[in-house]
């Protein structure tokens, strides 16, 4: 895996966020996607703010707590966006959208466990 910059992986953040958004846009405005947008709007963009305080915590321990927060609401944006393919199944652009979302927040947790796993070896290290 190649190794990602701060800026591009925060780039990426905000690409994502952005594209649930594009996406929740696009929905049929009925009382259940209005509930799962709205969710998946705030776990989207989560990661991305996470992601900053992360890089700016003052000690290793906040660093790991706020990349584990990004990796949860990762994990939260799947499970909406699952939904809302589930739930919007005759709509072929959202059905065809949800797998590429998906697939790029599982990309994200794979990043945020494996740089939390880093930490913890490195904190382990300097004790």
């Amino acid at each position: 895996m190649t190794k990602l910059s701060s800026e591009s992986l925060l780039k990426r953040l905000q690409d994502f966020a952005l594209q649930c958004l594009r996406l929740v846009n696009k929905l049929p405005k009925t009382g259940y996607n209005r509930e799962y947008g709205n969710q998946l709007i705030r776990s989207s963009a989560s990661p991305g703010s996470n992601y900053i305080e992360a890089i700016e915590a003052g000690s290793r321990r906040g660093f790991i707590h706020r990349l584990r927060i990004c990796r949860k609401e990762s994990r939260e944006s799947i499970y909406w966006l699952e939904l809302i393919q589930r739930s919007n199944k005759n709509l072929i652009e959202i059905t065809q959208e949800c797998p590429d979302l998906i697939k790029e927040a599982r990309e994200f947790i794979k990043i945020f466990t494996s740089s939390v796993l880093t930490a913890e070896k490195n904190q382990k290290i300097d004790k």
